[in-house]
């Protein structure tokens, strides 16, 4: 016999001590109880944000290994001898030049050292962050950050020489920003219609809603589940939930504040015409569908547009700053030239506080969300340091300042519950093409929350080497211009982080259609705690 466990048995419990109330209890509180009562039973209230740098991140500076045989590479070709543009970083312990040009390595600093557990893997190794990512070295060095080393989209265990051989399955469209900004998002080229983000929410949107009315808690599964607070994007779309996308600052509604052109009345009839069915409407397919589909989005608009935790309050606001554009909180220092900016990515990520705020709310029943941010521009052709140095600086800065958001919820403290994770459609070749660098395959990502067992490297850090008189590299790990052969697959990053959110080894296994060709003693990554 199969006995409940500790958070089902609270629930029976509590629904057990309410109904003994009866008529007693008001119906608001039994009901905001009843849907505490259940999300508990569903192992508590989870969440996955996807932050995407969109251009193709450098990850040769982004994540350096310092140990003398690979800096001594770096070196060579990034930081040539024949007079050309370097493009490498300062040394360890450089401290940063304020009196250096502006967007110069030395004005940035040396790079910043990280520990790891020098697995045997790594033995021997020394690794460090781009000047830039200061809060991600203290994240890192507090256990709640860790680096995922050399990964990319790969189709099966993939070999220097499997790299010659025209007849092995590899990724199609490899060095395309649209096909692999795809990939790495649903493991298909561009057009793919469903990500793995959303493949894991239809597994578990029937979590969410508990406690509504059926059309109310077919809406908060369909829609709420996925959200994104800028463009929607393909990681997000499944099968069954549809991404719901709003504005950095608000949610989509008819009119502003219940009124259309600051018309009550009006809002209100045009609310009637667009709600109602009539006869003929219903015997129109198309226009029965459509009226649906309003419907819906109406709804949806009341259930969360009415809720938003509002702009002006702490922790994600500065107390009284009702305009996020003039937030203080919202602002980095850039490493440029010391003014300071404001953050487009930290804004996306205070939007996806306040929705976090708002799904606590026991009225919507939420257990399970995914959501998706995106910080562009990182193509660096040219201008790399200065320009990278930037937008690491935004990075770094939104990563920081969610991690403090998290931390103070009006529900609690929720950083154990919300675990962020960076990805980028590819790296960059190592060698320099001038003054940047162009399209690579494998990179290194960050994962962060207080679920992360940080202070560690994981995966397979890549052994550097220097080019032949031919270009040729000698390492395992780099093809031409020392670009990486990805160590780890996306399909490893998914099932590491699907397993975290409580999807199913098995179901896992349906939408990541490349994670049988490896070693099944590997799936899981080992960076999220159980």
């Amino acid at each position: 016999m199969n006995h409940p466990g500790p958070s089902r048995r609270r629930f029976l419990a509590q629904a057990a001590s309410l109904s003994a109330l009866g008529a007693a209890v008001p119906f608001g509180l039994n009901m905001s109880a009843i849907t505490r009562a259940a999300a508990q039973s569903n192992g508590g209230y989870k969440a996955l944000v996807c932050v995407f740098l969109s251009g193709g991140n450098d990850a040769f500076n982004t994540v350096l290994a310092t140990d003398s045989s690979s800096w001594t590479h770096y070196l060579k070709h990034r930081r040539p001898t024949d007079g050309s543009s370097s493009i490498a970083l300062m040394e360890t312990g450089v401290a940063p030049n304020g009196s250096a040009a502006a967007g110069t390595p030395e004005r940035q600093g040396g790079v910043l050292p990280i520990s790891h557990a020098n697995r045997s893997v790594h033995s021997g190794r020394s690794f460090a962050l781009h000047p830039s990512l200061t809060r991600l070295q203290q994240l890192h060095g507090n256990g709640t950050a860790a680096v995922i080393a050399n990964v990319g989209p790969l189709t099966r265990p993939t070999s220097k020489a499997d790299w010659g051989n025209a007849s092995v399955s590899k990724p199609k469209k490899l060095f395309s920003h649209n096909d692999q900004q795809s990939t790495w998002q649903s493991f298909e080229p561009e057009g793919a219609q469903a990500g793995w983000g959303g493949r894991m929410a239809d597994q578990l949107m029937s979590r969410n809603g508990i406690g509504r009315p059926t059309d109310e808690a077919r809406v908060i599964q369909r829609m709420f589940t996925c959200m994104a607070p800028m463009s929607s994007a393909t990681w997000l779309s499944g099968q069954s939930v549809m991404p719901y996308q709003s504005s950095p600052t608000a949610v989509p509604g008819l009119g502003i504040a219940s009124r259309v052109y600051g018309n009550t009345a009006l809002h209100a009839a045009m609310l009637n015409i667009m709600s109602q069915q009539t006869t003929a409407s219903q015997a129109n397919i198309l226009v029965s569908d459509h009226q649906d589909v309003v419907k819906r989005a109406l709804l949806a608009n009341d259930l969360m547009g009415t809720r938003l935790s509002p702009l002006g309050s702490a922790p994600w606001s500065t107390n009284g700053v009702t305009n996020a554009y003039n937030d203080p909180l919202l602002k980095y220092t850039s490493p440029n030239d010391g003014s300071q900016k404001f953050n487009s990515l930290a804004l996306q990520l205070q939007m996806v506080a306040r929705l976090i705020a708002t799904s606590q709310s026991p009225s919507l029943g939420m257990s399970r969300q995914f959501f998706m941010v995106n910080l562009g521009g990182f193509d660096f052709h040219d201008k790399q340091v200065q320009e990278q140095a930037e937008k690491l600086a935004m990075l770094d800065h939104a990563l920081g300042y969610f991690d403090q958001v998290l931390r103070g919820m009006p529900s609690g403290d929720l950083s154990s519950q919300v675990t962020t994770f960076t990805a980028s459609e590819f790296g960059r070749t190592f060698t320099s093409n001038g003054d940047g660098t162009d399209h690579g395959w494998g990179g290194h990502q960050f994962v962060v929350g207080g679920a992360v067992r940080g202070t560690e490297v994981y995966g397979t850090f890549p052994t550097y080497s220097s080019a032949d008189a031919q270009g040729a590299f000698s390492s395992a790990d780099q093809i031409h211009n020392g670009i990486l052969i990805p160590t780890t697959s996306v399909d490893h990053l998914a099932y590491t982080l699907g397993r975290w959110m409580d999807v199913g080894h098995s179901e896992l296994m349906g939408f990541l259609p490349n994670l049988a060709q490896f070693n099944s003693s590997g799936y899981d990554l080992g960076f999220m705690r159980t």
